[in-house]
C-alpha cells in the first residue's frame, strides 16, 4: 500500500524517537521537520536526512506530500497545533499531554469526532511493550480475576539537582503539573489499560524539592542538562512538583497507590507496576521490560519472559523478534504507530486498534486536574465523568 506522508513538529528528542520509528513501521514516509527556527529546522532535516526544513507551520498545513502530522513541542502549543492540524485534513498524533487544560482537550475530542475521517492519538507508547499488551490480555480473560489492588511508579533522576533544567519545570510551558502529567500519565494511562478501570477519586500529596532551580542561558534540551557545563545561570522560581504520591479509588471497588519522582538518584526512567488479583497477581518493570512476574498462593510464581511463541494473539502483534532477543524503548513507538498507521488504511479508527485516543488523553487531563486540586485543599476529591 501506499505509504503516509508524515511531517514532525519539533527539535527535541523525541524528533528523533519518532522519525526513527517512522521509517521501521514501512507503512510512512518522513517529508519534512519543524522546529523553532528555520536554522533548528534545516540542521534537524540534515542530520536525520529529511527531505524538507519547513520556516513555519502554516508550511506544514500547506504541503500536500503532508497528510500526518506528528507534535512534539512543549506542552502550550499542543491544542493550537492539534487543533488546526485537524481543521487542515491531517491525521494526527501528539505527545503526552494532549493539551494544557481539560478544556482545550475536551474541544480536541469535539473536532475528533467531527473531523471522523481523520485518525488521531496521544502518543502513550509503553502499552506496547509486549508484556505490557500480555497482561492486558490475561487480566481481560480473567487469569487474574477481580482486582483488588494496583500499586507502582515511574521515577527518574534527570533533575535531581537545582541545576538541573528543562522547559518542563516551567508551569507556563508545561502546565501547573509536571512529573504527573510528565511521567504519571503513562503510569495512569498503562494502568487503565491493563485492567479496563477507570478511576473515580483521588487524595494527592506532592512536593517541589528545588523551589528555585539554575537556568542555564540558552535552553538545555530533554535530558542533558546533568550532561552539559553551563558557563553562566539564572535563578528562576519553580512552581511544579518534583515528586507525587497518589492515592487511587477505581470504578468498581479496587483501589491503587502511585508515586512519581523526577530527583530519585539512579533512576534513569524506571516505571513500575504490582496488580494483586484474586487469583493471581503480577508485575512488570519497565527497566527489565522482557520480564512479567506472576505471582501463585498455591504453586510456584512464574517469571514470563517475552517470547511470541509463548505469548497470547493480542499480545503477539507487538512481538516483532523471537525469544531471547529483547524488545526495547524505541520498539514501542514503532509498535504504537505501526497501530495507528494500520487504522487509517483499514479506515476503523478508534479504542479497538490499541493506541491512546484524544478520548485518553482527555481522560489523563482530567485526572491531572483533580490530582492537583486533591493536593491543593489536602483532600479526597472526585474525577470528572
Amino acid at each position: 500500500m501506499k505509504t503516509i506522508g508524515v511531517a514532525f513538529i519539533g527539535t527535541g528528542f523525541m524528533c528523533t524517537t519518532h522519525v526513527e520509528a517512522l521509517r521501521r513501521t514501512g507503512m510512512t514516509h518522513v517529508v519534512g521537520v519543524l522546529g523553532s527556527s528555520l536554522e533548528k529546522s534545516k540542521s534537524t532535516a540534515e542530520k536525520l536526512g529529511i527531505p524538507k526544513a519547513y520556516g513555519s507551520y502554516e508550511e506544514v498545513l500547506a504541503d500536500p506530500d503532508v497528510q500526518s502530522v506528528h507534535i512534539g513541542t512543549p506542552n502550550r502549543w499542543h491544542f493550537e497545533m492539534a487543533k488546526r492540524a485537524l481543521v487542515a485534513g491531517k491525521h494526527v498524533i501528539c505527545e503526552k499531554p494532549l493539551a494544557m487544560t481539560s478544556e482545550e482537550s475536551r474541544e480536541l475530542v469535539a473536532l475528533a469526532k467531527k473531523y471522523s475521517k481523520q485518525a488521531t492519538g496521544v502518543n502513550y507508547n509503553i502499552r506496547f511493550y509486549p508484556l505490557c499488551q500480555e497482561a492486558k490480555e490475561r487480566v481481560h480473560r480473567g487469569d487474574f480475576g477481580n482486582v483488588f489492588h494496583i500499586t507502582g511508579s515511574y521515577v527518574q533522576d534527570w533533575l535531581l539537582k537545582e541545576t538541573d533544567y528543562n522547559w518542563r519545570v516551567k508551569s507556563s510551558e508545561g502546565g501547573d503539573l509536571r512529573a504527573i502529567s510528565d511521567i504519571g500519565t503513562h503510569w495512569l494511562d498503562l494502568i487503565s489499560f491493563i485492567s479496563g478501570m477507570e478511576v473515580e477519586a483521588v487524595c494527592a500529596d506532592l512536593k517541589i524539592v528545588h523551589p528555585t532551580r539554575q537556568k542555564p542561558v540558552g535552553e538545555v534540551e530533554t535530558f542533558q542538562s546533568k550532561s552539559q557545563q553551563a558557563i553562566k545561570t539564572e535563578s528562576v522560581e519553580v512552581t511544579t512538583e518534583d515528586f507525587g504520591s497518589v492515592m487511587l479509588r477505581f470504578k468498581g471497588g479496587a483501589r491503587g497507590v502511585m508515586h512519581v519522582s523526577q530527583v530519585t538518584a539512579g533512576r534513569k526512567n524506571c516505571l513500575s507496576f504490582e496488580l494483586a488479583g484474586a487469583k493471581q497477581s503480577m508485575s512488570w518493570n519497565s527497566e527489565r521490560p522482557n520480564e512479567l512476574w506472576i505471582g501463585h498462593r498455591e504453586t510456584a510464581n512464574e517469571m514470563l519472559l517475552k517470547d511470541p511463541s509463548l505469548l497470547s494473539d493480542f499480545a503477539r502483534r507487538s512481538a516483532d523478534y523471537p525469544g531471547g532477543h529483547n524488545e526495547g524503548y524505541g520498539d514501542t513507538f514503532k509498535q504504537c504507530f505501526r497501530a495507528f498507521y494500520r487504522s487509517i488504511q483499514q479506515g476503523t479508527f478508534g479504542p479497538d486498534n490499541g493506541y491512546a485516543t484524544f478520548e485518553d488523553g482527555h481522560r489523563e487531563i482530567v485526572l491531572c486536574e483533580a490530582i492537583l486540586k486533591s493536593s491543593q485543599e489536602d483532600r479526597w476529591v472526585a474525577v470528572e465523568s
